[in-house]
């Protein structure tokens, strides 16, 4: 199977099928492994490296400097907090040091049993409801501790 979380090795080289070797569409290359896989592996990096006859490190800067991109895998739960500055002045970032607090981990990182993974983000367009989280983005809005404390507690349960 390839890379611990990753489901979708060997599709790397339909990808890339679909693109001239050209550098200008390592964006989209790197947008639609994304897309199947929920991050970018590095085998994946390795390969788009050798098809578009690129410098790893080129590729890795790409992927850095987009936000939109990942290294790491995503749990099966994906919890996002929003710090932008409505949702923080209402109190995001308590919730967002409950989910650390509570899971034991940091931004960007997963359980290790793969079934959450967290992350701080900036606004998300439902300052009226703020505070709020996404969950696999749905948005949950008004949100506090407690809400957080109680959707993890389903989660738990759910073994």
């Amino acid at each position: 199977m390839g890379e611990a979380g990753c489901n979708c090795e060997g599709t790397y080289k339909e990808i890339l099928e679909k693109y001239d070797k050209d550098k200008s569409n390592l964006i989209k290359i790197l947008n639609d492994v994304q897309e199947k896989c929920g991050y970018i592996p590095q085998k994946a990096q390795v390969e788009i490296s050798e098809y578009l006859n690129m410098p790893m490190a080129e590729i890795y800067g790409v992927i850095t400097f987009y936000s939109r991109f990942t290294l790491n895998p995503k749990g099966k739960y994906h919890i996002a907090v929003c710090l932008g500055t409505a949702c923080y002045v209402k109190g995001s970032q308590k919730i967002f040091d409950r989910l650390k607090e509570r899971l034991k981990i940091e931004e960007g990182q997963t359980t290790a049993d793969g079934k959450i993974s967290i992350e701080a983000t900036r606004c998300v367009g439902a300052c009226g409801l703020a505070p709020v989280f996404t969950i696999n983005n749905e948005v949950h809005g008004k949100a506090t501790v407690k809400m957080i404390d109680e959707i993890l507690d389903k989660i738990e349960q759910e073994g």
